[in-house]
């Protein structure tokens, strides 16, 4: 007994291949957009802020990664 199997053929499109490599995921989108405005938003307040409520300079990739992960 033989078995054949056949797989439609799309036809190539550069354009296709092109936009498919560069399409971004929007979970991932999310994510960078949440670390992005957690750290500029960070970074933006001075020394004494960020003393006020527990945070160090240091902290503040660590704290936008967290951010980003519950995004």
């Amino acid at each position: 007994m033989a078995y054949a199997n056949s797989l439609p053929l799309r036809p190539f499109s550069l354009f296709e291949a092109i936009r498919a490599a560069f399409a971004i995921d929007p979970q991932v989108a999310r994510r960078n957009s949440a670390y992005r405005q957690v750290r500029n938003e960070l970074n933006a307040l001075s020394d004494r802020d960020l003393a006020d409520i527990g945070i160090c300079r240091g902290q503040i990739e660590d704290i936008a990664a967290e951010a980003a992960a519950r995004a």
